[in-house]
């Protein structure tokens, strides 16, 4: 490839993000029309502008690396990566319902694998106009109203773990089973890829999701959440993978530090 990985994190990927953000937001103002794919799920034309600007983009900055993108999957267009070394995990809108309710909480996810594991990732909250960014080894880094900044998971406070939970999915039954091992002061609901992102900028400590979940939903939150000393591994304790034959995650655990 003819980029670094700390450029394409910090410069190429976030200037993509950026742009698929605008096309949602013309969508987002204009008033979206639903449809469903066949699995039921929704998906709007913001879904499908917002991965033609990414995927064309990413198209001329690596032309080697395939691109397993969640509307083209859909369609029945999806490259064997099975001996692919390095590819991109692209979600133009993850948090669809988060859109169709107009609350906010919806994202632009990029990611970059390699060997099965999230190295680079951006998460563009284009409503919010929150950018976050990590590269494994260069760290993470949120850009937004206030400005450029570093951020780092944190340790949880004395008074005990904020958790996060899906607004609109997930096993509450679940959640709370696991929780009652722990000492817990909130239980926070949020929407989208976001829930990583908040780990990564330390103000929330623990997010265990109980159901179904896609690759491309949370590979470039993980790789802002790793880059920011944080993990996610499945029940098993192992860390979660990516490029496997079904796309779909396992229950998995996210946490920042000492979580």
């Amino acid at each position: 490839m003819n980029f670094t990985l700390q450029q394409t994190c910090f410069t190429d990927l976030a200037k993509l993000a950026r742009e698929a953000g605008a096309a949602i937001m013309e969508v987002y103002r204009e008033g979206p029309q639903v449809r469903r794919k066949a699995d039921l799920s929704p998906v709007t034309e913001a879904d499908e502008r917002a991965e033609a600007i990414i995927v064309a983009g990413l198209q001329q900055l690596a032309p080697d690396l395939p691109i397993v993108a969640e509307e083209a999957v859909a369609a029945g267009r999806r490259p064997d990566v099975s001996n692919a070394a390095r590819f991109w995990l692209v979600d133009p809108l993850d948090g669809t319902r988060e859109f169709i309710d107009r609350n906010g909480e919806f994202t632009v996810n990029i990611a970059l694998i390699d060997n099965g594991a999230p190295v680079a990732g951006v998460v563009y909250a284009p409503a919010i106009d929150r950018l976050f960014l990590g590269a494994v080894g260069h760290g993470a880094k949120v850009i937004d109203a206030i400005g450029e900044r570093d951020i780092r998971c944190r340790m949880p406070p004395a008074e005990g773990l904020t958790v996060l939970a899906s607004r609109s999915h997930g096993d509450r039954a679940a959640l709370d089973r696991y929780l009652s091992d722990f000492r817990v002061a909130d239980i926070v609901a949020a929407g989208s890829s976001l829930k990583l992102c908040l780990l990564a900028e330390g103000v929330a400590d623990l997010y265990p999701r109980f159901g179904r979940t896609m690759e491309w939903d949370i590979a470039a939150g993980h790789a802002v959440l790793a880059a920011a000393g944080g993990s996610v591994r499945d029940l098993s304790g192992a860390p979660l993978r990516y490029g496997k034959d079904e796309l779909a995650n396992p229950d998995f655990i996210a946490r920042g530090l000492g979580a």
